[in-house]
């Protein structure tokens, strides 16, 4: 067992963890932080998309010990400071960026990223930046859209493909 003590959405936690667990494990386990869902277990589905020292890193390609030091966020810690859905998730919800929720987490954890790099993206862009997390439900047009509407462009002019 390897102690391990890491800041989780602003909060600091300390566990001891065995040297194969995956961030995933430790997440939805230990903290029962299961918003990071676990969809493929191989990094294909980007379903556990989280942010480590601001870095866009899927959960299940990392060992709990890996993160010691590291400040990590989760989905939980997108919302707002009073618990209302942050600029991201609303824009999702208001833009139909979801169906049955399973790729949801990951998905806005990954644009949070794209939009911190480039807060402006282009259509073409986000769905290139997309790549890494598969959704079975939407065919991505909303979800782009959302991310758009997130960044203050107009998605008026977004049609569906």
């Amino acid at each position: 067992m390897t102690e391990v003590t890491m800041t989780v959405n602003g909060k600091s936690v300390t566990k001891s963890v065995k040297g194969n667990t995956l961030m995933t494990e430790f997440l939805r386990e230990e903290l029962r932080l299961t918003g990071t869902h676990v969809g493929c277990d191989t990094s294909q589905c980007g379903a556990c998309v989280i942010h480590v020292n601001g870095e866009a890193i899927k959960a299940c390609t990392m060992f709990a010990a890996e993160a010691q030091g590291s400040e990590v966020t989760t989905i939980e810690g997108m919302a707002n400071a009073d618990g209302s859905l942050g600029v991201i998730q609303q824009a999702f919800q208001d833009h139909h960026g979801l169906q049955c929720g399973f790729c949801t987490p990951g998905m806005v954890m990954s644009a949070a990223a794209l939009l911190k790099d480039n807060p402006k993206p282009t259509e073409h862009e986000i769905r290139d930046y997309l790549e890494g997390n598969i959704c079975r439900c939407t065919g991505y047009h909303n979800i782009v859209k959302a991310i758009m509407a997130a960044s203050g462009q107009d998605v008026s002019g977004i049609a569906a493909e």
